[in-house]
């Protein structure tokens, strides 16, 4: 495949590719769709640009999208890492933190949202939608509130592709959960009897689960509800080890635990994993899959080649649907190679040489 010659030719074709995955899994065409990507963004993302050069790949040395060099993600933080011009950027997502200077931020035009939206919504239906589906409940500000948020603008996308479904939003612009309401919302799933998905932060379901243990409040919601927890705590609330928040979840909320999934993403990603299917819970260990048109590494910090089956390493995520800004990312996470997927088992802090290592190429 050619190299793309516009922004909405690349964005047609991965938009395309996501939907012809979502009918056939093993569609074919991730690797030349990723080397075509690849050279666009190298055209039109000089920081990147310079940054591969420093790799030493262009897109005449490459010929397997695995070999794309990876950006850090706290690049994101420094720079503009995008292909588009200033006046196209018309929607910012940021990630969390307490200064504008240690957040990243990640760019997007009508033509990238667009394929964003078909790409979180493809994943999101396949792992968190079924027949039971009837009620939401979203522990995140409204868009309004939080218009900097990956995560605001991803649930409420999901909230519009289900308008059909009677939902609420119970936090506020800090993330402060509204007890009342989402107790109230709660009560009135049980009374009337219709399954709800709860959708939060791990520290968001920490301030519920508090708010109701302070109560002496435990709900049996009608069978079929459904929990989605994503992200850290961040200072947000105390820290609570994952199987031990699923099991207050389901202790407090009667959510049964294979119907509690769990979500990764980030800012600088335009695709999300997820680590089951409702109803379809593995078997200890949880594994996270992104579908077929991302796909995750786990490599040797020292080697940066991809570790064997069974070994940990860093996580490292190619996304097309990323068609914006850089298609290739290198995380701070720590995760463990399966056949089927990856675990997830930390965070490290990389060398700041590494990440800081575009800092002075917008002009190499």
């Amino acid at each position: 495949m050619t190299p793309f010659t516009s922004l909405a030719e690349a964005c047609s074709a991965i938009s395309t590719f996501i939907r012809c995955c979502a009918d056939e899994p093993r569609a074919d065409g991730f690797n030349e769709l990723a080397l075509a990507l690849f050279a666009f963004q190298f055209e039109h993302n000089t920081p990147y640009a310079n940054f591969c050069r420093t790799e030493n790949q262009t897109p005449e040395t490459l010929a397997d999208w695995r070999n794309i060099p990876a950006v850090p993600t706290r690049a994101f933080k420094s720079l503009d890492l995008t292909v588009l011009p200033e006046a196209d950027r018309g929607t910012v997502f940021r990630s969390s933190g307490t200064t504008q200077a240690n957040r990243s931020s990640h760019f997007h035009s009508h033509d990238s949202l667009a394929v964003y939206h078909t790409s979180l919504w493809s994943w999101f239906a396949e792992h968190l939608i079924d027949k039971s589906t009837k009620r939401l409940l979203f522990l995140f500000p409204e868009i309004a509130q939080a218009a900097e948020s990956s995560l605001a603008y991803m649930m409420d996308e999901v909230a519009k592709r289900l308008g059909r479904l009677e939902h609420c939003f119970a936090a506020d612009a800090q993330w402060r959960i509204d007890t009342q309401t989402a107790v109230n919302f709660l009560h009135d799933c049980v009374t009337q009897n219709e399954p709800v998905t709860i959708l939060g932060t791990a520290f968001s379901f920490v301030h519920l689960l508090d708010h109701l243990d302070g109560l002496a409040i435990e709900f049996q919601l009608p069978s079929g509800s459904a929990a989605m927890e994503t992200g850290g705590y961040k200072g947000r609330s105390r820290e609570v080890q994952k199987p031990e928040l699923h099991q207050a979840i389901t202790n407090r909320l009667g959510i049964a635990g294979g119907r509690i999934i769990c979500e990764y993403g980030m800012c600088e990603l335009s695709s999300q994993a997820y680590d089951c299917k409702l109803g379809q819970a593995d078997t200890a260990p949880r594994k996270f899959r992104f579908p077929p048109w991302a796909r995750a590494r786990i490599v040797s910090p020292e080697t940066m080649g991809e570790v064997e089956i069974g070994q940990a390493g860093l996580l490292q995520i190619v996304d097309l649907a990323n068609v914006n800004s850089v298609l290739s990312l290198q995380t701070e996470d720590i995760a463990r190679r399966h056949a089927d997927g990856f675990e997830l088992l930390g965070r490290v802090e990389l060398a700041e040489s590494r990440g800081c290592s575009l800092m002075n190429l917008n002009h190499a």
